[in-house]
C-alpha cells in the first residue's frame, strides 16, 4: 500500500498540481488534431478574433461562451487549445475538490478531484477532448454547487447563469441550486438572472441579439425536436448502462455515499442526479458528451463513497480494478499518438481520418474565399481562408443536422431554412469544398444547389473531399 500512504502524504497542492500534468500530458498528445466538438468553435472565435461579430456576421448554433472562450488564448488550434483544454479540465477538478471539501473534509475533496479529472482523461476522445458546450458546463456546474454548499446564494445562482451562456442545460442546474438553498430562493435566481442579462445588454449593443435567439434558441430547438435515433427508449438505456460500466468506481462509490447521507439531503442527491439524467436525454441522442451532466453529481457522491470504501484494502483494491476498466480501454491511444508525435508520423489511427482528409484538401486550395459544404470547419482553420458567408458548415442551408449528414440526407425546418440558403445563393467563394458528398451521395452539394453550382468546376478531390473552384 505504498502509493496510498504516498498520498496520504503528499499536500493538495502538489496533489492537484500532479492531477493538472496528467491533464496537460493527456491533451498535449492530441495536440496536432482536431475533434469534430473543437472545429465550429474554434472557426468561429476565429472569425471574431478578425474583427467579426458572433451571430450577425457569424452564424452559431451555440451559446456565445462556447466561441468566446477561445479567444483567452487568440483562437489558436494545436498546442495552446490543448493546453487551455487542460486548464479548463483541471479547474473543474479543483472545485471539485473544494465542494467535497467544504461538504465533508480533505481525503473527500481529494478523491472528487481525482475522480473528474480520472474521468476527463480515461474517456471518449471525441468526448472528453473538446471544449464544446456539455464540457464547458462542468465548471460552473460545480461552482454553483460550491457557493450553494457554502452559504452563498446569489453566488451560486451566478455560476448556473454563467452555464446558460455555455449550455442551455443549464437550466436544469438551478432547479438544483434552489434544492441547496431552499430557504433563499429569490437570490439564487437574480443570480441567475445576472450573468444572462449582462450578455444580452452586450449583443444589443454590438447589433447580434436577434440573431443570436434565432441561431442558438430557436435552431437549438429544431435540433432537439428531431432526433435520428429510431429507437430513443432502448439508446438510451443501451448508452447509459455502458456509461456507468465505464463510470463503476464512481458510481458504486457514489451508491455507498449517498446511503450515509441524511434522508432530507439524500432526497436532494437524488432529485439532482434525476434532473441531470433529463439533460442526457433531451433531444433523445444519448451521445457520449451529454453525460457530463451526470459527472459533477457522481464524482461529488461517489468521492464520499470512496473514503468509506477505501478504509479497507478490500475496499481499495475494488476501487482500483474498476478504474482500470476505463484506463485500459482509454490509456493506450495517448501513448500512440505521444509517438507518433514524438517520431514525425502521421498517425493512422481510424477516428482522426475526416481531420487528415480536412489537412490534405486545405493544402489543395489556392487563395480566395471559401464554403465547406458538411461539418469541416477545420478547412477554414487549417488553409487560413476566409469564409465567403456566415455559414462555416451547411446545416443551416441545407436543413440537414450533423448528426446525420454522412448517412442520411433527411431535411428538418424548411421553413426556417429558406432564408438562410438564399443569404448563401447570394454568395460567391472562390472555392468550394464538398466534405459531404463523397461519404454521402445523396448529399452531394451539386445535386442539392444545381445552379448555384453550376458556375464551378471540380479541380481535385481527396478521399473524403471534393474540391470545387469558381469558373
Amino acid at each position: 500500500m505504498l502509493i496510498p500512504a504516498i498520498l496520504v502524504r503528499m499536500s493538495n497542492r502538489t496533489y492537484l498540481l500532479l492531477l493538472g500534468i496528467a491533464l496537460a500530458a493527456s491533451r498535449l498528445a492530441h495536440a496536432p488534431h482536431l475533434w469534430a466538438d473543437d472545429t465550429l468553435p474554434l472557426a468561429s472565435a476565429q472569425q471574431v478574433w478578425r474583427g467579426a461579430t458572433l451571430y450577425r456576421d457569424v452564424w452559431f448554433d451555440k451559446p456565445p461562451l462556447v466561441s468566446w472562450i477561445y479567444l483567452m488564448w487568440g483562437a489558436q488550434g494545436g498546442w495552446p487549445l490543448r493546453l487551455a483544454g487542460a486548464l479548463f479540465a483541471w479547474v473543474a477538478a479543483w472545485l471539485a475538490f473544494l465542494a467535497a471539501r467544504s461538504r465533508w473534509g480533505d481525503a473527500e475533496g481529494r478523491w472528487a478531484a481525482f475522480l473528474m479529472a480520472f474521468f476527463l482523461i480515461f474517456g471518449l476522445p471525441s468526448a472528453v477532448l473538446p471544449l464544446a458546450s456539455d464540457s464547458l458546463l462542468l465548471a460552473p456546474h460545480l461552482a454553483a454547487i460550491l457557493f450553494a454548499w457554502r452559504g452563498h446564494a446569489l453566488l451560486s445562482g451566478a455560476a448556473a447563469g454563467a452555464g446558460l451562456l455555455a449550455s442551455s442545460k443549464a437550466l436544469l442546474i438551478l432547479p438544483v441550486c434552489v434544492l441547496w438553498q431552499i430557504r433563499s430562493p429569490l437570490p439564487v435566481i437574480a443570480g441567475f438572472a445576472i450573468p444572462n442579462l449582462a450578455a444580452i445588454l452586450w449583443m444589443s449593443t454590438q447589433g447580434s441579439l436577434a440573431d443570436f435567439w434565432r441561431q442558438a434558441w430557436e435552431w437549438g430547438r429544431i435540433y432537439a425536436a428531431n432526433t435520428f435515433v429510431e429507437h430513443p427508449l432502448r439508446e438510451g438505456v443501451s448508452r447509459t448502462v455502458n456509461w456507468l460500466g465505464f463510470h463503476s468506481a464512481a458510481a458504486i462509490a457514489a451508491f455507498i455515499g449517498l446511503a450515509r447521507e441524511k434522508p432530507r439531503d439524500r432526497t436532494r442527491w437524488i432529485l439532482w442526479l434525476i434532473l441531470a439524467m433529463l439533460g442526457v436525454a433531451a433531444g433523445l441522442r444519448f451521445f457520449p458528451r451529454y453525460y457530463f451532466l451526470l459527472l459533477p453529481p457522481l464524482a461529488l457522491a461517489g468521492s464520499r463513497g470512496c473514503v468509506i470504501l477505501t478504509r479497507g484494502r478490500a475496499g481499495l483494491a475494488l476501487i482500483l480494478l474498476l478504474l482500470a476498466i476505463p484506463a485500459l480501454r482509454f490509456g493506450p491511444r495517448y501513448f500512440t499518438l505521444a509517438a507518433d508525435a514524438l517520431a514525425g508520423r502521421e498517425t493512422q489511427w481510424r477516428d482522426l481520418a475526416l481531420d487528415r482528409d480536412s489537412r490534405e484538401v486545405a493544402a489543395m486550395l489556392g487563395q480566395g474565399s471559401l464554403f465547406v459544404w458538411g461539418f469541416r470547419s477545420e478547412i477554414y482553420l487549417y488553409s487560413g481562408l476566409r469564409p465567403a458567408s456566415r455559414f462555416l458548415e451547411s446545416q443551416a442551408v441545407s436543413g440537414v443536422l450533423a448528426d446525420r449528414h454522412l448517412f442520411r440526407s433527411d431535411a428538418v425546418a424548411p421553413e426556417f431554412v429558406a432564408p438562410q440558403r438564399q443569404e448563401l445563393l447570394r454568395s460567391r467563394p472562390d472555392w468550394i469544398v464538398d466534405a459531404a458528398g463523397p461519404l454521402n451521395p445523396a448529399m452531394e452539394v451539386r445535386k442539392w444547389l444545381p445552379e448555384w453550382m453550376s458556375a464551378y468546376r471540380e479541380v481535385a478531390r481527396s478521399k473524403y473531399s471534393a474540391v470545387y473552384r469558381l469558373r
